[in-house]
């Protein structure tokens, strides 16, 4: 089986059951702007550095799947001017109105990556934060990234699907043992097939989660399609499991 095939099965073994899908009250499938909005103070990285370190004062770079920016205006300065692609247009308000703040000069585009590459223009640095997971179809996005960039490709992903810290939740609401793959080594493969030379780092970085214990219980309850009379008793699970404050990260790189 090519890399390629076995990451898109990978991925599809995430799918939640369709019977539970069909007593869902809401859609499961949620990305809660309040996660995707910037601090004012971006800790800094190896995804970040690695992006930086080839950057020139004046130069641009182009965030997949970009939320608030943070990927983007952790390397602001050098650069000067920042591109968001997202499908959700709440996520392209708060990247426009983070590079006012910053000074910058930004253009964002609302769609699909790489659906709507074609008229997305190129940029110095093109960088992919917490997107790949949710691609199945992984040979394109990768190529078009690559196809985008002048000088390097940066992207981040945890080492392991962002999905498995609800893995006891799973087990414990439904009695459902959920997937372990795919993970970076796995999209290494995919790289090395495509003849791209990339490197892997593996590092540590600070837990990005929903801001308070109740928040988290209100969105895990929605990605459990549960209703909302059960949002108490998730809470109380939750209150049983050991707080995450660091979690595992990867970050995979090439020059162009």
């Amino acid at each position: 089986m090519k890399a390629s095939e076995k990451w898109k099965s990978d991925l599809q073994a995430w799918a939640i059951p369709q019977e539970i899908i069909d007593q869902a009250p809401e859609n499961p499938w949620i990305h809660p702007p309040v996660m995707f909005q910037i601090p004012d103070v971006i800790e800094d990285s190896i995804s970040h550095q690695r992006a930086r370190e080839v950057l020139n004062s004046g130069d641009s770079v182009l965030d997949i799947g970009c939320g608030g920016g943070i990927a983007a205006f952790a390397i602001v300065p050098p650069a000067t001017r920042v591109i968001g692609v997202d499908h959700q247009a709440e996520m392209l308000e708060m990247f426009t109105a983070n590079a006012i703040a910053r000074g910058v000069t930004s253009e964002v585009f609302e769609g699909f990556w790489p659906a709507d590459s074609a008229r997305i223009p190129m940029a110095d640095v093109v960088t992919s934060h917490h997107v790949v997971y949710n691609v199945a179809d992984i040979e394109d996005f990768l190529l078009q990234m690559n196809s985008h960039a002048r000088k390097r490709i940066v992207i981040e992903m945890p080492q392991h699907h962002p999905l498995a810290t609800s893995t006891p939740l799973w087990k414990h609401f439904w009695g459902i043992d959920r997937p372990t793959d795919p993970t970076p080594q796995d999209l290494m493969r995919v790289l090395k097939e495509l003849g791209i030379n990339a490197h892997l780092e593996l590092w540590d970085g600070s837990m990005r989660s929903e801001s308070d214990l109740e928040s988290q219980a209100h969105f895990s309850r929605i990605r459990l399609c549960l209703p909302e009379d059960r949002e108490e008793e998730v809470l109380e699970f939750l209150k049983t499991q050991p707080k995450l404050v660091t979690r595992n990260l990867a970050t995979i790189w090439w020059d162009v």
